[in-house]
């Protein structure tokens, strides 16, 4: 998809035969030396802890594994221009059957239109899960999108970006609530926050990684963006891209992720 028009917002940036060198460093891959050790070094980790009861899957997040996850820390504003930048809290938690991702979003305007799986929800107020999750095959990834409306979208790149799934791949099985402190699509109001809360099925991406569940100690990678909304249209993310443009779509800016078995304290 290609947004770059004066009447598109770019959700990612693709120009016409543009390459990107996206690589993944692992162990048995060639050594890196210079400039890109140093953005490898560079790049954030997160130990995703195991749950200690079920999670309901309402956009609340009252339980007490999400009261006691860490957060991934502050989202970066790689592309920033001007206006407030409205903060992001994320956490995420595992078990058996489900990756847990957990959004607070501080917001003044709140806005979303989009009520369709596989609508153009990145025009709205929307947050993304991006994961490479087979470490010796970086540039195979996924892409989740999701807006206030709990509506989303959903993408495989097989082969890095500009590439798609023989078959269209769709993650059967996601949970999405949210909430919303606020008003929908009323500007004439001050908002504070809206919430959202996925159960993102590791069954979806057995044909790629290489334990589905994960095993204590797996590493994914994977990256968290907001972006969206028809105020203070911002651009953020927990990894942030080197891409001079908007772009998203960058598996070698991805983070980490651990999983670890220790359950969340």
């Amino acid at each position: 998809m290609i947004h770059s028009t004066a009447n598109f917002r770019p959700h990612f940036v693709m120009s016409f035969g543009a390459v990107f060198s996206l690589f993944l460093l692992q162990a048995g891959t060639p050594p890196v030396y210079g400039d890109d050790k140093a953005k490898t070094d560079s790049l954030p980790e997160y130990t995703i802890k195991r749950t200690t009861a079920p999670i309901k899957i309402d956009g609340k997040l009252d339980e007490s594994d999400w009261s006691a996850a860490e957060s991934v820390g502050d989202f970066e504003f790689a592309w920033y221009e001007s206006g407030k930048k409205e903060q992001t809290i994320a956490k995420m938690l595992w078990d058996d059957q489900y990756l847990y991702v957990a959004y607070r979003c501080e917001d003044a305007h709140i806005s979303a239109t989009r009520t369709e799986r596989g609508s153009s929800v990145w025009f709205d107020d929307c947050v993304e899960v991006f994961t490479a999750p087979n470490v010796d095959d970086g540039e195979n990834y996924f892409n989740i999108e999701m807006n206030v409306n709990t509506a989303f979208l959903e993408g495989h790149h097989p082969e890095g970006l500009g590439s798609k799934s023989k078959e269209r791949w769709r993650c059967e099985g996601i949970q999405i609530q949210t909430t919303v402190d606020g008003t929908l699509n009323d500007d004439t109001d001050t908002d504070s926050h809206w919430i959202l809360e996925a159960a993102i099925p590791f069954a979806a991406f057995a044909h790629v990684a290489k334990h589905t569940p994960p095993e204590p100690g797996d590493i994914w990678r994977l990256n968290l963006n907001r972006l969206g909304g028809e105020t203070n249209q911002q651009y953020s993310q927990w990894s942030p891209s080197t891409t001079k443009e908007p772009q998203f779509h960058s598996p070698g800016d991805f983070g980490r992720v651990h999983y670890s078995a220790d359950e969340v304290r």
